[in-house]
């Protein structure tokens, strides 16, 4: 099984690897559904050397019908990590402000396009602060880095692979348990979920404090879902592609591979023909 250290790195050994050379790129993706912008958060004080990375702009592609949060074009990306100084070889950490759903995007994102060294702060900022770390208002200018994007390093599924996955394997719904019942839907034009996903909000895959759970604890939670390590396929979905990257977090840290539905919900419902559920029941 892999351990929490290769994907995630708490706030003491952060801090301990940040007044060491060589440094890792740190990058600052904080966001929020509706806002306020990230960079505003990120102008009022922010980690040493981290660079604002932005969720809309950085970590994903315009909106269509591809989802609202479709993968970023391989020569923007590029270009985007290279000027925040992330080079091949080169570690690489990503924070947000909450419970790193932002952040674990940032790190399925950069492990996308093939980077092998990036981690997630576990707690993220309010974890930094928490610590008594310093934080500060100036913005860096690093050395522009070397990284090359090499598309396709981690498993995705598209529509008709998240509709199999959900018929012969485990596909996990990372919304809150209301979107996936249908009781509410305050993004997308149509509430439920895709028939055979399992509920899995990704509330359970933190404790109180945003930090992750341990490994045994996650793979307790995800083998009562279903999800064994077994070889049995392993697929998320959330609304857009960002939430559930963090159940492919949680679901690495437990030690089972799982595949990312980058469109997700918002992709599922932008054809009308796509069948719907609701309910309870991951078929109903």
């Amino acid at each position: 099984m892999t351990g929490s250290g290769d994907f995630l790195v708490g706030v003491e050994s952060l801090a301990a690897d940040l007044a060491n050379e060589p440094a890792p790129v740190v990058l600052d993706v904080r966001w929020q559904l509706g806002g306020p912008p990230g960079i505003d958060s990120y102008r009022r004080g922010h980690l040493p050397t981290a660079v604002f990375t932005d969720l809309d702009r950085v970590l994903a592609g315009p909106p269509g019908p591809g989802g609202r949060h479709p993968l970023p074009e391989v020569a923007a990306f590029q270009a985007a990590m290279r000027a925040a100084g992330v080079r091949q070889d080169g570690a690489v950490v990503v924070y947000d402000d909450g419970d790193s759903t932002i952040a674990a995007r940032g790190w399925w994102t950069l492990r996308y396009y093939g980077h092998e060294n990036v981690r997630v702060l576990d707690g993220g900022y309010r974890a930094w602060v928490s610590a008594g770390l310093a934080v500060t208002q100036a913005e860096p200018g690093p050395a522009p880095g070397d990284f090359t994007a090499r598309p396709g390093q981690m498993p995705t599924l598209d529509a008709a692979g998240a509709q199999a996955t959900a018929l012969t394997g485990r596909l996990l719904d990372a919304r809150s348990a209301e979107r996936y019942l249908g009781e509410t839907e305050p993004v997308d034009p149509v509430a439920g979920h895709i028939p055979g996903a399992v509920s899995a909000p990704t509330i359970g895959n933190v404790n109180a404090d945003g930090t992750f759970a341990g490994a045994a604890e996650l793979a307790a939670r995800f083998a009562a879902l279903g999800v064994t390590g077994d070889g049995t396929t392993v697929g998320a979905y959330c609304g857009s592609g960002v939430t559930a990257a963090h159940e492919v977090l949680a679901l690495a840290l437990a030690g089972v591979p799982a595949a990312l539905y980058v469109g997700s919900w918002s992709n599922w419902v932008a054809d009308p023909d796509r069948p719907v559920a609701t309910g309870n029941g991951p078929s109903d």
